[in-house]
């Protein structure tokens, strides 16, 4: 009698001794191996290699390993060591309860990786959000209305306003936020080479309905349309 025939008389039937030191040592080796799987998990474009068992070809390596590292310290294993490995070990246990334990322990090993991949996913995925929001706060500072002082302006393609009542039609001007900015500190600066008083903003409508932006100051007179 053979290695493996004497070892399959030994546990048929019933749930083998190996069972939870294995079990437990390939969860271990499994998420020691985070790095390795996430690795491979990129290189195969977002999706696990699988092997002919249907586990990733991780989950068959872990496997493989802790099976080998047991047998090193003396547990009474067959061997793996064969063209086929994990899945060769598999075809010849088709008929013994030991292959419901394998079973088992691989799908619980692929759970895991399964968590493992989710999570990063998820954690990219924050990332990613993350630094969107960075940089569309980067392009988007807001500008406080310079009649109200107290909100934000609303600037998109159509218009410029705010809960104040500002409104003022920008849809033939092309006015960003980064124009507008520039417009309002080019005017303030030009003021101020000639008076320190501050001015004050308006919003005129002229002869083609179409309301305007203004700064003046009594004090010095100026006035200037900036919209």
């Amino acid at each position: 009698m053979d290695a493996l025939q004497r070892h399959r008389s030994l546990y048929k039937g019933r749930t083998p001794p190996w069972k939870e030191a294995y079990r437990k040592r390939c969860v271990d080796r499994l998420k020691s191996s985070r790095s390795r799987l996430l690795e491979r998990y990129r290189q195969a474009g977002d999706s696990p290699q699988r092997c002919g068992s249907g586990a990733s070809i991780i989950v068959q390596e872990v496997m493989e390993e802790e099976w080998t590292a047991l047998q090193s310290e003396g547990q009474r294993l067959p061997s793996l060591l064969g063209p086929e490995d994990m899945s060769e070990l598999f075809s010849v246990m088709k008929e013994y309860d030991e292959l419901a334990v394998f079973d088992e322990i691989q799908q619980e090993l692929m759970s895991q990786e399964m968590s493992i991949i989710e999570e990063y996913e998820r954690n990219l995925q924050f990332e990613e959000q993350y630094l969107s929001s960075v940089v569309e706060g980067m392009d988007e500072i807001p500008i406080i209305c310079p009649v109200c002082h107290m909100n934000n302006l609303n600037i998109n393609s159509l218009l410029i306003s705010c809960t104040c009542g500002l409104y003022i039609n920008t849809q033939k001007r092309h006015v960003t936020p980064d124009v507008l900015r520039h417009l309002l500190e080019s005017r303030v600066s030009e003021h101020m080479e000639d008076c320190l008083h501050n001015p004050v903003f308006s919003v005129t409508p002229n002869t083609d309905i179409c309301n305007n932006l203004l700064i003046s100051c009594k004090v010095c007179d100026y006035l200037s349309i900036i919209l």
